[in-house]
């Protein structure tokens, strides 16, 4: 049985915090260390995370350099064989998630599935517009990145800290950089996480696609981005007009 570390980043989010503390806590599979990085929340938040401090592996609660250092933070204090992001607002899907996760099939590199969206009042918005692909390597983000990062249980052996120089996407470099490494990659087929839209990719969402498009040229290429971005733009234009939203 994997030990699982779920690392769960919050700053002042009272609000939502509980939610995805019981999404991880109530999980019928029970080898899992649960980690919450706090950057020294001053609304509450860290009241209601002290209070699960009894089922809580380990809770840091100080100043951060923004998302993805106290991501790090979380890394570097995580003992698991795989690593999995919650963050504060998100939700593992149900609480036979992580058991069947790991039925699927034993020994992969990187697990992955489905992502459910849900807006500001946590109402269903269906699946993401990126579809998670039958099958993932790193190659798959080049039209979007179709995995979320609640969606991915990555063996920690092959993750490194995330570049710092990115603000807004360092997400997708640190999946593509493990995926690269990855030799057994499995889809579970199921719904794996809940998402609520709306994180600082979205409120700084200019910033975000520039880095993206940086981190994707990267990794496939000006000429193949500028292509695959064509694509990306004919793709979300069609979805918007069916749907009337992007479910980004």
């Amino acid at each position: 049985m994997p030990k699982l570390t779920v690392i769960t980043i919050v700053y002042n989010n009272v609000r939502d915090i509980e939610r995805t503390l019981k999404s991880v806590l109530d999980q019928t599979y029970h080898n899992i260390e649960y980690i919450v990085i706090d950057g020294a929340s001053t609304d509450g938040t860290l009241q209601i995370v002290e209070q699960y401090k009894d089922q809580i592996s380990k809770i840091i609660s100080e100043p951060d350099k923004g998302i993805y250092d106290a991501m790090n933070k979380g890394l570097a204090l995580a003992t698991g064989d795989y690593v999995l992001f919650m963050n504060s607002g998100d939700e593992i899907y149900d609480i036979h998630t992580v058991k069947d996760i790991f039925a699927t099939a034993p020994g992969a590199d990187i697990y992955y599935g489905e992502t459910e969206m849900y807006n500001d009042n946590w109402e269903n918005l269906g699946r993401r517009r990126h579809e998670a692909p039958d099958e993932f390597d790193w190659t798959c983000f080049k039209y979007g990145m179709n995995i979320s990062h609640q969606a991915i249980y990555i063996r920690r052996s092959i993750v490194t800290p995330y570049d710092l120089t990115y603000k807004y996407s360092a997400d997708i470099d640190w999946i593509i950089k493990a995926a690269k490494k990855a030799s057994n990659i499995v889809n579970v087929h199921r719904y794996v996480a809940k998402y609520l839209v709306g994180g600082m990719s979205k409120k700084k969402h200019r910033e975000s696609l520039k880095e993206r498009f940086q981190i994707f040229t990267k990794y496939y290429g000006l000429v193949p981005n500028i292509f695959n971005h064509i694509i990306i733009a004919c793709n979300l234009a069609w979805y918007f007009i069916k749907h009337r939203r992007t479910n980004d």
